[in-house]
């Protein structure tokens, strides 16, 4: 598990270890063109086999795509029944290619509002690529940043009711390790496309200290010149983690 960057100060490197990405903006993409939003979803995958392959030939370890959040589920019937089949059929085309690319896939979420199937394929694809190292690729669907925090909380009750009567007890580390990607760092780069600057409850503990870059950019049309530019924008930023500019600055001598 990795210490929070509140508890200790995280090393930085020159392309973030941890991306993580709210993909927005497939519907706006396709309405902008006259088509039918599923034609922006269907887009939006292409786009995550790009945005995959330009992470892992840059050196990202951790990259996480917010793909469906609890909050979805108030769309309208015949998208989110769109977007369950293209996750279906996404799954099962991909999954032998990011085995051959070392990629490791896990999806993180409320996963139990799912079809029985599509349970079955997160559990197989997870799996499959469970040897591998080269790229962790965490897909987040049925999530929302507070449940996150309320599961975390609730597990950590159940396993230590003692808390409850001694709260001064309970620490971040704690609770840290009982969050849905407790296995990864806090991500070093946020980034959301289509224009809305906002988190959209996306990772809300572990974007604590995270650089937040948004673009107008639709997720269908992200991939390898995005992906360069966030990064150049990200190399501009003095990660100061509480600390002065004075001090990076004797630090690095």
């Amino acid at each position: 598990m990795f210490t929070s960057s509140t508890v200790s100060i995280p090393e930085s490197s020159e392309v973030p270890a941890h991306l993580a990405i709210i993909m927005d903006g497939n519907g706006r993409w396709a309405t902008s063109r006259l088509l039918p939003r599923a034609a922006g979803h269907a887009r939006g995958v292409q786009a995550v086999r790009r945005v995959v392959e330009a992470c892992g030939r840059r050196g990202v370890k951790y990259l996480t795509l917010f793909a469906f959040s609890s909050e979805n589920w108030r769309r309208p019937q015949e998208e989110v029944s769109l977007l369950m089949r293209l996750f279906v059929q996404t799954l099962e085309k991909e999954v032998v290619k990011l085995e051959k690319q070392g990629v490791r896939l896990r999806v993180v979420g409320d996963l139990s509002a799912f079809e029985p199937h599509l349970r079955e394929l997160i559990k197989a694809a997870e799996a499959r690529t469970r040897h591998n190292d080269a790229l962790h690729l965490t897909v987040a669907a049925n999530y929302g940043g507070r449940w996150d925090i309320l599961q975390a909380m609730r597990s950590l009750l159940h396993d230590r009711p003692d808390l409850a009567q001694d709260p001064q007890a309970l620490t971040e580390q704690e609770l840290s390790r009982r969050l849905s990607m407790s296995w990864a760092p806090e991500p070093d780069l946020f980034i959301r496309t289509g224009g809305e600057q906002r988190i959209s409850n996306f990772l809300v503990w572990q974007l604590a200290y995270t650089e937040l870059y948004f673009t107008d950019d639709f997720w269908p049309d992200f991939g390898a010149k995005q992906i360069d530019a966030a990064f150049k924008w990200y190399r501009t930023r003095e990660r100061r983690f509480g600390r002065t500019s004075a001090q990076l600055a004797e630090q690095s001598k």
